[in-house]
């Protein structure tokens, strides 16, 4: 059984530890208003650019002069996993969703003969993986220097390598994981195929009902050309700016929970506390008291 310093020493230590993480559930909630908007201003614009992408390639698709970013290579064998996570911690099971996504999708490449190669965008990420798939993970890019991400950010640091390395021929397939931010207690782990790019297909009903027929200039090979590097780019932007989002609000409840248990431990090792002080002194009484009798 702990002494009572003993117990008064744990006690404050879990008192500290509670005002560390009432501190970071503040600090997380402030971050959040600004994350979460930015990544629902995004939404949109990656969104509309998939819609036009999709509109335009629906009438290029099967030319000789088709993009390779759009037609792929012809195979899949190699297979490029994009894992974006967190630069730090403390944020219950934000980067685990997204590791165990990526780490499932590993396993079944690797059941079908495909040869995987791995990118991490985040530290932990990598920290998640590495026990398996060490050797399959190519680098780690760093982002925690930035305090926020820019477009310009997530296509030098991420969308070029990203490109210049399909052109080098050294995947054929690129799937992108992250997790979308819907609540505070909801993030979404979310695998995204962006190269060869990938689009939902309108319907006929839905094509017809907006009631528009697009001429585009120059032709549509050109400007896919033009427009599917750069949806790379704002697809790996978005995913960033998603994820910095569920990061935030994962942490917020994380830190809210982890104060709600301290607060628990706290009244369950005070009351200990005052049961075992209560014992000590009913205990000297009786000595007292015994003591009394006996002169």
């Amino acid at each position: 059984m702990s002494s009572l310093k003993d117990l008064k020493n744990r006690i404050a230590s879990v008192k500290a530890t509670q005002k560390i993480t009432k501190a970071m559930q503040m600090v997380a909630a402030a971050k959040l208003r600004r994350a979460q908007s930015a990544a629902e201003a995004a939404r949109p614009y990656a969104e509309r650019m998939d819609e036009v992408l999709a509109n335009i390639a629906a009438n290029a698709v099967g030319g000789d002069s088709t993009p390779k970013l759009l037609a792929g290579t012809g195979s899949d064998q190699n297979q490029l996993l994009l894992v974006a996570t967190a630069e730090r911690g403390l944020c219950g099971g934000f980067n685990s969703s997204i590791a165990r996504l990526a780490r499932d999708k590993a396993r079944a490449l690797k059941a079908e003969g495909k040869t995987v190669k791995i990118l991490c965008v985040g530290k932990k990420g990598a920290d998640a993986l590495k026990s398996e798939f060490g050797n399959d993970i190519i680098d780690v890019i760093d982002i925690r220097d930035l305090k926020r991400i820019a477009f310009a950010d997530a296509e030098a640091r991420v969308g070029r390598r990203i490109l210049e390395m399909f052109e080098n021929e050294e995947f054929d397939v690129c799937t992108l994981f992250y997790a979308r931010f819907r609540s505070v207690i909801a993030q979404i782990p979310t695998a995204q195929q962006i190269i060869p790019a990938v689009f939902e297909e309108i319907e006929g009903d839905t094509a017809k009902s907006s009631g528009a027929i697009y001429e585009y200039e120059p032709d549509e090979e050109e400007i896919l050309a033009d427009l599917l590097p750069r949806n790379v780019s704002v697809q790996i932007f978005r995913a960033l700016l998603e994820n910095g989002a569920s990061e935030q609000g994962a942490r917020m409840s994380a830190m809210d929970n982890a104060t709600r248990n301290a607060g628990d431990m706290i009244s369950k090792l005070e009351l200990t506390y005052n049961r075992q002080r209560q014992a000590k002194i009913t205990s000297e009484l009786i000595e007292i008291i015994s003591g009394a009798e006996a002169l």
